[in-house]
């Protein structure tokens, strides 16, 4: 597709594949002898890495929507943005032909950062391993997520894209997160009932939240609504009676809506992802994160809001 009309995600080489080795001979030994490793193994094919499975949900929901709108351009189109050298394209390629996946569009920098490259590629998405770019991503208005690998195996849907998403400082800005880290929990749900008719504002998320809801409008405008190859999750440290309303309308004055909205209340978020088994699970608190990856999320960080400040400190 053009891309203009593409939903853009732009996935660095070591959020696409494992590559925990090579970066070791890396920082070990330098880049003439890293580069010289991938080159002579170059037919020697890299395992998945934390992004590989959403990547190929991804391209699953794009063979179901060429079936339903074969001369329609929205649709996902993948993108390898990384600041690895030309030389390791090869051994990059041969990967991605292995896997049989569709990525034709590659942007590699030679060490310098690819961020630069993302407002040009008009970038909706950009995943990454590396957390210190994914944070300058962030601060330049790009929804971005820094990748962590499950610490279990999990077998994943491979007929349906299941995407779970963190509301606070996520999907919405981090104005409510502020006062529950500032005042207190009692304070945040008052704040949250007195305005609990106005809505939200949008978080670093929101727009790839949206980007879902408009494919699955397609689906359901073919009547494939109970066939739909994406679903959507909200997964909310929230408490539903005191503080969730606003959520919900929130959604519902962006014309948005999620799949399955689950408000737990402070309880752990990780038994409940064993239950989705989600492609990728976004969050801004590590805390949470953590939690998901011991019982075998595939977890992606959005470092915004006031929560980086206190996970800092």
């Amino acid at each position: 597709p053009k891309p203009q009309n593409a939903i853009t995600v732009a996935v660095s080489s070591r959020a696409l594949f494992n590559l925990v080795e090579e970066r070791k001979i890396y920082e070990e030994h330098g880049l003439e002898k890293y580069v010289e490793y991938q080159q002579n193994n170059e037919n020697v094919i890299l395992k998945p890495g934390p992004a590989f499975y959403f990547v190929k949900a991804l391209e699953h929901v794009n063979a179901r929507l060429l079936e339903l709108y074969p001369d329609d351009e929205e649709r996902f189109d993948i993108v390898l943005m990384t600041n690895n050298h030309a030389q390791v394209g090869v051994r990059l390629i041969n990967s991605i032909n292995h896997y049989g996946l569709t990525i034709e569009r590659f942007c590699m920098t030679g060490g310098e950062s690819p961020i630069g490259y993302l407002t040009a590629y008009l970038t909706n998405l950009y995943l990454s391993a590396d957390s210190d770019k994914v944070q300058e991503a962030i601060e330049a208005g790009i929804a971005s997520a820094t990748m962590f690998t499950a610490n279990k195996d999990v077998v994943y849907s491979d007929t349906q894209l299941r995407v779970a998403f963190d509301g606070d400082a996520v999907i919405f800005s981090d104005e409510s997160e502020q006062i529950f880290k500032e005042q207190g929990l009692d304070r945040f749900f008052e704040h949250e009932q007195l305005n609990e008719n106005k809505p939200l504002a949008q978080g670093p998320l929101k727009g790839f939240l949206e980007d879902l809801g408009k494919l699955q409008k397609k689906f359901y405008a073919r009547n494939e609504r109970l066939n739909c190859p994406i679903r959507t999750y909200l997964v909310t440290a929230r408490s539903a009676a005191s503080s969730g309303a606003r959520v919900l309308k929130t959604l519902r004055s962006w014309g948005l809506e999620v799949d399955e909205a689950l408000f737990l209340a402070g309880a752990p978020k990780g038994p409940v992802l064993v239950k989705i088994r989600p492609h990728i699970f976004f969050d801004d608190q590590m805390y949470h994160i953590e939690g998901a990856q011991k019982l075998g999320t595939t977890a992606a960080h959005v470092p915004y809001g006031i929560a980086q400040k206190y996970s800092k400190s």
